[in-house]
């Protein structure tokens, strides 16, 4: 209330206040707008940064898999059925990697969605990024390749093959992340611990992998899940004839390295293949990684029925899948039976 006597001009009160708020703007607007342009760029993606830490976060999963592994200290037990009722294992391999990839990638863009094969509580702030960008990649990928994080989804699979694991056919295991930009795989990390190999890829930018130099599709060579095969057998001879080549593999990742060029101190362990096919159910974090790849190389990764996959969204991709590279993929699509893996 004011003194006796006097009143206050509504005006002049104004006026005032608004002279308070020129004078507070004059003394914290660069303080302010350094804060907002902070944050802006705390919200953009550098895409190689996100490439490097990628590598770097495959690699130290691996080491976690690979010292489960020998030490034959897997504690595994089963997260239920799939569909075709195999069971699902969990092992503490599965879940090491999972805390170290998962923190790591967190850590270093908080902003960004990670979804991991595996669930878990434990939080690693200690988890954080060497800041090491490998040579290969500087040598091919430029640095300033800035997207908003809100359009970044990465698809990380801890341990890949894990069925195949536990029964120590560890050539099949990989641990994997990529990195989807509007729902479109854009780069592709799949790594293999027990051989310490790391295969890369940035789509329309490069890749430390090739294609090989020739396939066949006169039959091809189908290479398909051991572990989740359904009814595929039977729908690759109908589709390619009975003598078509089919080869029993696990893991997802292995899969799509069998159908490039590997160095050739890996190819003795390898299978090849020509072609990719699975029949039945998939989650995005088994496919997302070898379909960068692939995309890299001026391959293809669909459905059954030539689709594009979304990355974005829900985990379950529904449509089953073929993988190729150097071949016509629309003329392997054509020869495929009709099929809907929600009815089988």
């Amino acid at each position: 209330m004011a003194p006796m006597g006097i009143r206050l001009s509504p005006l002049g009160v104004a006026v005032f206040c608004l002279l308070g708020v020129a004078v507070i703007y004059h003394l914290y607007a660069g303080v302010i707008s350094s804060r907002l342009t902070a944050f802006r760029q705390r919200r953009k993606v550098d895409l190689r940064d996100l490439l490097a830490v990628s590598v770097e976060a495959a690699v130290l999963g691996g080491k976690e898999v690979k010292k489960v592994r020998d030490e034959n200290n897997l504690k595994e037990r089963s997260k239920g059925k799939t569909k075709e009722g195999a069971s699902e294992l969990l092992t503490l391999g599965d879940l090491q990697s999972h805390r170290k990839m998962y923190n790591l990638i967190k850590n270093t863009f908080p902003n960004i969605m990670v979804n991991s094969e595996e669930h878990d509580n434990m939080v690693d702030k200690a988890a954080t990024w060497s800041r090491d960008i490998p040579s290969d990649i500087l040598d091919k990928i430029e640095g300033g390749k800035n997207v908003p994080a809100e359009s970044i989804t990465v698809w990380i699979d801890p341990l890949d093959a894990t069925q195949e694991y536990t029964e120590n056919l560890v050539k099949y295991v990989t641990t994997m992340v990529c990195v989807a930009l509007d729902g479109k795989p854009v780069i592709g990390v799949i790594h293999q611990p027990f051989t310490e190999f790391t295969a890369w890829a940035f789509v329309g930018q490069g890749s430390n992998m090739h294609s090989r130099s020739s396939y066949s599709v006169s039959p091809p060579s189908v290479i398909v899940s051991r572990s989740h095969s359904g009814k595929v057998k039977n729908y690759i001879h109908d589709a390619f004839g009975n003598s078509t080549t089919i080869t029993e593999a696990g893991g997802a990742g292995y899969k799509v390295l069998s159908l490039l060029e590997m160095p050739a101190h890996e190819t003795a362990s390898m299978d090849q293949a020509d072609v990719y096919v699975h029949i039945t159910f998939i989650k995005k974090w088994d496919i997302c990684a070898g379909a960068a790849l692939l995309n890299a190389l001026g391959g293809h990764m669909t459905t059954l029925k030539g689709e594009d996959i979304d990355y974005s969204g829900t985990p379950l991709n529904k449509g089953g899948l073929v993988a190729s590279v150097g071949v016509d993929h629309k003329a392997i699509l054509e020869r495929l039976p009709n099929w809907d893996p929600e009815k089988h």
